[in-house]
């Protein structure tokens, strides 16, 4: 039995691939700049993790609590290290836009902080547009 391989179709699938497994490196490179930029106190790297003009969203005394994304970021200080643990649970994108799903935990409140981020491929670098988060105590 023969096998017949058509190497157009096989090489497409492959580019496909890498552009595929790219853009994940290109979103996870984002994320990063938003897990060690608040960890680290590096304010550069969460403006380049976030859109200009996006707001943080959760649930306080059950309602709709909104805080300013500029607010934000002006909260880590350049250098001043947090004691916070991020890791990316999952991601998902589809061309253009993206959601991540991603854990921190803050050992030193006893939490733990689950951020669903939406982002958007905007001029070629992806950004965080929206971050909406949850958290619960450690015990």
């Amino acid at each position: 039995m023969h096998k017949i391989i058509n190497l157009k179709t096989h090489r497409q699938n492959q580019n496909k691939n890498l552009d595929k497994q790219n853009e994940f490196n290109l979103i996870n490179k984002t994320l990063l700049n938003y897990i060690e930029g608040t960890s680290n106190g590096e304010p550069n790297r969460l403006n380049k993790a976030f859109h200009k003009g996006f707001n943080l969203y959760y649930i306080k005394n059950d309602t709709l609590s909104i805080i300013d994304g500029e607010k934000y970021i002006s909260n880590f200080k350049l250098g001043k290290k947090n004691n916070r643990i991020g890791k990316v649970l999952s991601v998902d994108y589809e061309g253009d836009a993206a959601i991540a799903k991603i854990e921190v935990l803050m050992p030193d409140r006893d939490r733990i902080a689950i951020d669903y981020m939406l982002l958007l491929k905007i001029k070629g670098e992806w950004k965080i547009i929206h971050k909406s988060f949850t958290s619960k105590r450690y015990s």
